[in-house]
C-alpha cells in the first residue's frame, strides 16, 4: 500500500501560522506568501473521509498547476511556483468568501435540486423538462458561500449584492472571469474528448486586484463527462461516463451517508480506495494529456521539506 498524506506539520522560515482546510494544509509565510500542501485527504458532502487516498494530492496539485498556467492570460493567478508534486507556493491573497460555481450541464447538486421540483437555483430559472446530464441552454453561475465547517450554502446574485459581500463592479468582474475560464476549460476538455460539466472557482484580492486562487479544473472542483457516447447515453436514459469524485459521493450514499446529522460515515475498504486513486490518475492523464509519474512516498515530509526550503530561500532573495 502506498503511503498517503493525512496531515503535515512544518515550520518553514518566516512562517506565521498554519491553517488546515478540508484538503490542503496552508502555511502563511511572512504574510506575503502561502505554502499550500495538497494532502491526500478527500472530502464529500463537506465532510473529510477517514482514510486518505494515495497520490490524490499530487494529482490535485499538478492538475491545478497545469490549468493555472493555461489560464494566466485570462485572469491573474496566485501561483508563484510548484516546487514539489504536492506543493504550490502562492501569493497570500485576501480570499473572497464565495465559491463561483459554473454549470454547463444539469448534474450533481443542481440535478438533485431540480429533481426535487425546484425550477430556480441561486436565483437562476431553469426550464421544465430537463433530464439529468442534459446540456443547459447556456452556462449558468450558481454561487455558494464558502464554509470551513459545515455545508456551503447556495446564494443568489441578488443576495450577494444586497448583503454587501461584493459590490456590483466586483461581482461583474468575477462573473466575467468565471465564464471566460469555463469557456477555456470547455475548449481544453473537448480537445481531450471530454465535456466540462461544471466547476467552481475561487478568487481573492492581492494588492487591490482580483486573482484566481485555490484550484482550477481539478477533479475536486470539477465534473467531466466523456464526450464519446454522450448523445447516445442521453437518448437512451443511461448514466453518463464521468471523471469526477461524484462516484465517491454515490458510494457514500449507497452506504447510508449524505452528510446529514446522525449519519455515520462508512470507511473505505482497500479495494475501493485503490479505485479512487486510479480514477484520480485517470482524470489527470485524460485531461492534461500527460503521463502521471507517482512521486516517491518513502519519506514524504523529508521530500517536501527538501523541495520547498530552497525555493523559499530563492523567493526571499529575489523579493
Amino acid at each position: 500500500m502506498q503511503k498517503a498524506i493525512s496531515n503535515t506539520s512544518f515550520d518553514f522560515p518566516g512562517q506565521r501560522d498554519r491553517y488546515q482546510g478540508k484538503v490542503r494544509d496552508v502555511y502563511n509565510i511572512a504574510e506575503e506568501y502561502l505554502v499550500i500542501v495538497a494532502s491526500d485527504r478527500i472530502s464529500a458532502f463537506d465532510h473529510i473521509l477517514p482514510r486518505p487516498i494515495p497520490h490524490k494530492g499530487q494529482v490535485l496539485n499538478q492538475t491545478a498547476a497545469f490549468f493555472f498556467d493555461a489560464v494566466k492570460d485570462i485572469v491573474p493567478v496566485h501561483v508563484v511556483s510548484t516546487p514539489d508534486p504536492n506543493v504550490t507556493i502562492g501569493l497570500n491573497c485576501n480570499s473572497i468568501p464565495i465559491e463561483v460555481v459554473v454549470r454547463g450541464y444539469l448534474a450533481g447538486h443542481a440535478w438533485r435540486e431540480y429533481n426535487s421540483g425546484k425550477r430556480e437555483i441561486c436565483g437562476v430559472p431553469l426550464p421544465d423538462g430537463l433530464k439529468e446530464a442534459d446540456k443547459l441552454p447556456e452556462p449558468i453561475i450558481t454561487p455558494a458561500t464558502k464554509s470551513t465547517i459545515g455545508h456551503d450554502e447556495d446564494i443568489s446574485e441578488r443576495e450577494i449584492l444586497q448583503s454587501g459581500l461584493l459590490e456590483q463592479e466586483e461581482w461583474g468582474r468575477i462573473k466575467h472571469y468565471a465564464l471566460a475560464l469555463f469557456k477555456k476549460g470547455t475548449e481544453m476538455a473537448a480537445e481531450q474528448g471530454l465535456i466540462l460539466v461544471d466547476t467552481k472557482y475561487e478568487f481573492g484580492y492581492y494588492r487591490d486586484d482580483i486573482y484566481l486562487i485555490d484550484e482550477v479544473h481539478t477533479p475536486d472542483s470539477s465534473r467531466y463527462y466523456y464526450a464519446e457516447g454522450y448523445e447516445e447515453r442521453q437518448a437512451n436514459g443511461e448514466a453518463q461516463r464521468q471523471l469526477s469524485k461524484e462516484f465517491v459521493r454515490e458510494w457514500l450514499m449507497e452506504n447510508g451517508f449524505q452528510g446529514k446529522d446522525g449519519q455515520e460515515m462508512p470507511e473505505m475498504p482497500d479495494d475501493f480506495m485503490n479505485l479512487v486513486t486510479a480514477r484520480y490518475v485517470e482524470l489527470y492523464e485524460k485531461i492534461t494529456g500527460q503521463t502521471f509519474k507517482p512521486a516517491d512516498t518513502t519519506d514524504i515530509d523529508e521530500r517536501i521539506w527538501g523541495n520547498v526550503l530552497p525555493e523559499l530561500q530563492r523567493i526571499f532573495e529575489q523579493s
